[in-house]
């Protein structure tokens, strides 16, 4: 273990601290373990998924749409937007649980 000074009080601090003891100035940044990675990337990746889902069912939704009388375009629309409902409902509920993962496995430091 070497000792390094640190940049702001040129303190004489080990070169596996995190923070300067004497002036609190970070040293090196904190890193994420393997399951903080996963967990950041597939919360990254679901809210992606989750974006196209919703704008890609809504497109094909309402494709041709004008094609139908009055009664099956109501229909239609009704369906739509309980379809959108449930999409972003599971994209809010997924969020938020993806979001409490990633936020419990944020680097600390020791």
């Amino acid at each position: 273990m070497a000792m390094i000074s640190c940049p702001e009080c040129q303190n004489s601090v080990s070169d596996s601290a995190f923070k300067c003891p004497k002036c609190g100035v970070q040293l090196r940044k904190l890193k994420r373990g393997f399951m903080g990675k996963l967990f950041k990337w597939s919360f990254i990746a679901f809210n992606i998924l989750m974006a196209f889902w919703l704008f890609a069912g809504m497109n094909a939704a309402t494709k041709g749409i004008e094609n139908l009388n009055g009664a099956e375009q109501a229909g239609a629309a009704i369906g739509t937007g309980i379809g959108a409902a449930l999409v972003l409902g599971i994209w809010v509920i997924g969020a938020i649980i993806l979001g409490l993962f990633v936020m419990f496995t944020r680097p600390k430091a020791a």
